[in-house]
């Protein structure tokens, strides 16, 4: 399996779980130093969040760096603890600060996100029409590129879960399409990745859960 390495280290990983209403949260603290913080649909098994964070440094704590979700906000992990004001937190919390990544209102803004059978980018804030755009698979870079004809917008979107099971994009998988603004990037999985997040799901099957008290106390008491 080519994506075996990618299992082992996350076998590696000291991890916790908590359920917090229909996710599941997850937070991996690495033998490298790194962590690793994941939140899951209980629904549909599909990852809705990931963010990485490095080894400490000497002042204060390292920001989360967003790999994957819909939109910035903010990820506790620990029922009771809320990041401060200032972006730091302690390293329990899955996340320490906000996950933003507008530079403006008017600048384009890149999201992503996973279903079962694929990935999407939405680049918002890209008014072209759909003509303008070249949305190309590059083996060389392991990426997708995105350039306009225009010259106005140019941006090489990498693809670490194709990276983890060792294999390269095809042009192939890709559609795109435009609306309200967006240009919507649609990359279909091959079955090696999908056989990957099964198996990820397998390995964290075993990892014991908590429940996220604040969340059951108010179900309780809607009841």
């Amino acid at each position: 399996m080519s994506y075996q390495n990618w299992l082992n280290y996350l076998q590696s990983a000291e991890k916790n779980s908590m359920i917090s209403g229909k996710l599941r949260k997850v937070l991996y603290k690495f033998p490298d130093g790194r962590q690793m913080a994941e939140e899951y649909n209980m629904d549909t098994g599909v990852v809705q969040r990931r963010a990485w964070r490095k080894c400490k440094q000497l002042m204060g704590e390292p920001e989360w760096d967003i790999e994957l979700g819909e939109e910035p906000r903010q990820l506790n992990f620990a029922a009771g603890n809320k990041p401060s004001p200032a972006g730091g937190g302690d390293a329990d919390n899955m996340a320490g600060g906000e996950f933003t990544l507008r530079e403006s209102n008017a600048a384009p803004l890149l999201t992503k996100r996973v279903t079962k059978k694929n990935i999407e980018w939405r680049i918002r804030n890209l008014p072209y029409p759909i003509d303008v755009y070249n949305v190309r698979a590059d083996p060389e870079q392991r990426a997708i590129v995105v350039r306009t004809n225009n010259k106005k917008y140019y941006k090489v979107i990498p693809i670490p879960e194709l990276d983890r099971c060792s294999i390269p994009p095809v042009q192939a998988n890709i559609s795109t399409h435009h609306q309200f603004n967006t240009l919507i990037i649609t990359y279909q999985k091959p079955a090696i990745l999908c056989e990957m997040e099964a198996q990820v799901l397998l390995l964290l099957k075993n990892v014991e859960t908590e429940t996220d008290m604040d969340d059951l106390l108010k179900g309780l008491l809607a009841k």
